[in-house]
């Protein structure tokens, strides 16, 4: 099959808001994404991270391009404050090319949001 556009999600939380603290949940949630995925940085077209409001340290695309991925187009935004959400919370939405099909693709969620979708597979 040839390359097709698709879009990953994926999510993580960090204990605490701390520059560090997001640099390593973001970039293990990356990580992640791009192991189970079979990526790699020319696979990407371009991401979008949102965080809760309580996540206010640093943008967190901003680990993102500490992973070598500046050139990629990264955008952050804010998660809507919906009572009851999971605090701390970042997400990302990846859009790739990749040869896999849907239901091949492997959505990560980490630490305290893998709760946000527990009908995924590990």
């Amino acid at each position: 099959m040839p390359a097709t556009l698709r879009a990953l999600r994926g999510a993580t939380t960090v204990d605490a808001d701390t520059t560090e603290q997001v640099t390593s949940r973001v970039q293990a949630l990356m990580a992640a994404i791009f192991e189970r995925n079979r990526l790699d940085k020319e696979d990407l077209v371009s991401m979008v991270f949102t965080a809760t409001d309580d996540v206010t340290s640093m943008f967190p695309a901003t680990a993102a391009r500490a992973m070598g991925l500046g050139d990629v187009p990264l955008l952050c935004a804010r998660e809507l404050a919906v009572v009851g959400a999971t605090p701390l919370c970042i997400r990302v939405m990846l859009h790739v090319t990749t040869e896999l099909e849907r239901d091949q693709l492997h959505h990560v969620y980490l630490e305290g949001a893998r709760g946000l979708r527990d009908d995924l597979p590990e």
